[in-house]
């Protein structure tokens, strides 16, 4: 499992969404594994982005967007405690992948801001990629911006970090 905690600032080297989605979806149907996403601060621009990638529909499971605490523990098992933490990230993708029969699931959750959240500052994001069976990967963010520019920033590193375990089960 990878623990990477990150600073992301305008000046950072990224791909956009639409490649990074459209590599997810290359190495997705050439391993045969399916995906799904859980979201809450992204509201639903990883799924969107996914969705729009090429053969979607042969790859692509679904996704369950869920901003309330109680439709992340009813619908997704997340325990009750702090929502803004790793361990809802990894709750959310674990629980995505076996609502959705997914071989692999990507979640994010954190504070998209203006304020704080559960004491934690705007910016504060953790993504988490999982199968059913439990974590595969996971990262912090520490983000700076407006409340839309984090959103594309942890839609972009998530879609990187399930890119990365795609890659990873790839090699394996």
């Amino acid at each position: 499992m990878s623990d990477d905690v990150m600073t992301v600032t305008e000046s950072a080297p990224t791909r956009d969404v639409r490649t990074l989605a459209e590599s997810v979806a290359t190495l997705a149907e050439a391993g045969g594994t399916s995906v799904a996403a859980a979201e809450s601060l992204t509201g639903g621009s990883i799924s969107a982005a996914l969705a729009a990638a090429p053969s979607a529909s042969s790859w692509f499971r679904g996704a369950v967007t869920a901003y309330a605490t109680e439709v992340k523990q009813q619908v997704l098992h997340v325990r009750p405690g702090p929502v803004i933490s790793m361990a809802c990230a990894e709750a959310m993708a674990t629980g995505v992948a076996r609502l959705m029969g997914a071989d692999i699931a990507v979640a994010v959750t954190g504070v998209g801001g203006p304020d704080e959240q559960e004491g934690k500052p705007a910016g504060t994001v953790l993504v988490a990629v999982a199968s059913a069976s439990g974590v595969l990967g996971q990262r912090e963010l520490r983000l700076q911006g407006e409340p839309a520019e984090i959103v594309d920033a942890t839609t972009r590193s998530a879609l990187e970090l399930l890119e990365h375990q795609l890659q990873r089960s790839r090699a394996e």
